[in-house]
């Protein structure tokens, strides 16, 4: 393992193979099994495919055409909090695990453009604690006023022996309804452009398999269960001024895959770490985990929640709409079997 200052420091953008075991995959998460997963998934639906449906399976969230009118989709999205329940549980914080659920949906919309228009929760307990689950519900409920949202109910689930007495598990599902003519096409992206990034809180919702690993949440707890940021209001106002041509919410996978699945076959975007801020638990997870770069990007989000992707020329007008916006990167051609996505790391001053 490095001393502390080389934490971020590489000889260049390490893409190949990982020789030894895979950190995430060691602590129990193995994101080439989900990637396999995802494609199993398309093979079992490809033979169906339902007449209203907009897209493919894989994307960060589902359209379906709105019945009765063809301008307009609805969007939706399901997912949960993953292991950071735990924290919650080993922590006794319940309060900020609900809206951590809100936000992470909320963005997973957003990358289309939608509008929330209402959620349902999915709890479920080894042993139900009504002041246990009403914190939890507390945290969604405030999250979805934060968006005008309707919280229209859900499913709260008592299951001994599936879980133990102090667990749970938390997932949502949301549905939000997008103008077609408003979705962003990543086909229209092009060398040149820029790669807007909007700064993380925390981990979000990812990785925390492997941060609980790596380090106590007695000592990390604040930073451990900082909030999954919403990028909604922030991202209105930047649409408001550009043309946004593609969206990412930087989940599992990271920069490196989340942002590759919103670029066309021939294009690739650069990315340089040293344009923003890494938070200070991700330095230290990076030296106790003595992590690979492409551990760390596919790991963590490593301080970038969101990005997109708008002409070198609205960038000025980003800023103005949007002051804790960055440029992270841009947009080249890619040739040949190069990787979509390229992150060269900091360098140490000298």
């Amino acid at each position: 393992m490095g001393e502390p200052h080389d934490v971020l420091r590489d000889a260049g953008p390490d893409l190949r193979p990982v020789e030894r075991p895979d950190a995430y995959r060691h602590a129990g998460v193995s994101i080439a099994a989900g990637s396999e997963a995802v494609e199993r998934y398309r093979a079992i639906t490809k033979g169906r495919r339902h007449p209203s449906q907009l897209g493919e399976l894989g994307g960060f969230s589902g359209l379906f055409a709105l019945p009765g009118d063809a301008s307009k989709a609805l969007v939706a999205s399901t997912d949960g909090v993953g292991t950071k329940v735990l924290v919650a549980v080993q922590l006794r914080r319940y309060d900020t695990v609900g809206a951590d659920l809100v936000n992470h949906c909320v963005n997973d919309i957003l990358v289309t453009s939608a509008t929330p228009l209402f959620f349902l929760d999915y709890l479920a307990l080894g042993r139900l604690d009504p002041d246990i689950a009403a914190a939890i519900v507390s945290g969604i409920e405030r999250a979805c006023a934060d968006h005008d949202m309707a919280l229209l109910g859900g499913e709260t689930a008592e299951m001994p022996g599936v879980y133990q007495a102090e667990d749970f598990d938390l997932a949502g599902t949301i549905v939000g309804i997008v103008e077609v003519a408003r979705i962003p096409n990543p086909e229209n992206v092009q060398a040149g452009d820029a790669v807007i990034g909007l700064p993380a809180e925390g981990l979000h919702t990812n990785g925390y398999t492997l941060a609980r690993r790596l380090i106590p949440p007695e000592a990390w707890g604040d930073a451990l269960l900082a909030p999954h940021a919403s990028y909604y209001h922030v991202v209105r106002n930047i649409e408001r001024v550009a043309d946004v041509r593609a969206m990412a919410h930087i989940t599992g996978g990271g920069l490196l895959d989340n942002v590759a699945r919103t670029l066309p076959a021939g294009c690739k975007a650069v990315l340089e770490q040293s344009r923003w801020a890494v938070p200070q638990i991700m330095h230290e997870l990076i030296l106790k985990g003595d992590l690979t770069h492409a551990e760390r990007y596919r790991t963590f989000n490593m301080g970038i929640g969101y990005t997109l992707v708008v002409p070198l020329s609205d960038v000025p007008s980003v800023f103005e709409a949007a002051p804790q916006a960055q440029v992270i990167g841009w947009i080249e051609q890619r040739h040949g079997a190069e990787p979509p996505v390229v992150i060269h790391p900091a360098r140490e001053a000298r």
